[in-house]
């Protein structure tokens, strides 16, 4: 399996919210031995949400793809994401009656009126499956391999983690995975792209560098240089940059 994350909602791209979804996400699946392929952040328009949408479901057609949302599944103007999933799947929109029975439930611990603009909470496109909410009780819903959770991260996050606990446990821990690096220092990135390239040859890895300018002089400017993928592969890359880079006439110590 392959996840995706779509976050949306004005606030993050004005900057008047910073996003953690996406860390948070990347720390869920690493937990669970899975990682995130992408991200793709989305204002609040109601057409751009639509075509994303309509393009996701169609990736996710294959059976092969997880894909998450947060945000723009609430009750007001700026909310658009239910009505532009079920657009996208031209599908007309009704009301859960699992999801609205819980926010009755949760409307009379509130103590509050049901009211039509509550329940639209509990309205998705029709044949949505439904995610539960251990804050709220306002429920999320799923269908055609996505799940929209709301946008609070006190919500979203353990919402996530019942998904993946609930429906892709089979895929926990599936493929052996490591990722490790060393610092190269005294050799510029361009210096070490032959040896990634030699040492991607090999299907079960992927090389990465990361330059870094340096903080001072206990943390001087370097090059991370690592690999990720299959453990065994990993380990015999790490001892191909090591002596290769002593090769080039450079220096290394491992990441800390």
């Amino acid at each position: 399996m392959k996840y995706g994350l779509i976050i949306i909602g004005d606030e993050i791209l004005s900057g008047k919210r910073a996003d953690k979804h996406m860390a948070k996400a990347i720390d869920i699946l690493k937990a669970r031995g899975l990682k995130l392929s992408w991200v793709e952040y989305l204002g609040d328009d109601p057409d751009w949400i639509r075509d994303t949408f309509k393009r996701t479901m169609t990736l996710a057609q294959s059976g092969e793809w997880c894909i998450f949302s947060c945000g723009g599944i609430g009750a007001t103007p700026d909310d658009h994401t239910r009505d532009a999933v079920g657009a996208a799947l031209g599908l007309p929109m009704a009301l859960h009656p699992e999801a609205a029975e819980f926010i009755r439930i949760r409307s009379a611990e509130m103590k509050q009126e049901v009211t039509p603009q509550r329940l639209l909470m509990g309205t998705f496109p029709e044949g949505a499956g439904i995610i539960p909410n251990p804050y709220n009780r306002i429920a999320g819903f799923s269908i055609a391999h996505h799940w929209f959770v709301p946008g609070f991260p006190v919500m979203a996050w353990p919402m996530i983690e019942w998904v993946l606990d609930t429906h892709y446990v089979q895929h926990f821990n599936h493929e052996p995975y490591l990722e490790k690096s060393i610092y190269v220092f005294d050799l510029g990135e361009g210096r070490l792209i032959d040896v990634m390239r030699e040492v991607e040859k090999n299907p079960a890895l992927k090389s990465f560098s990361l330059p870094s300018v340096g903080k001072d002089a206990a943390t001087p400017g370097h090059v991370e240089l690592g690999a990720k993928g299959e453990p065994h592969a990993v380990e015999a890359a790490l001892d191909v940059y090591k002596t290769e880079v002593e090769k080039l006439g450079g220096r290394w110590s491992m990441t800390l």
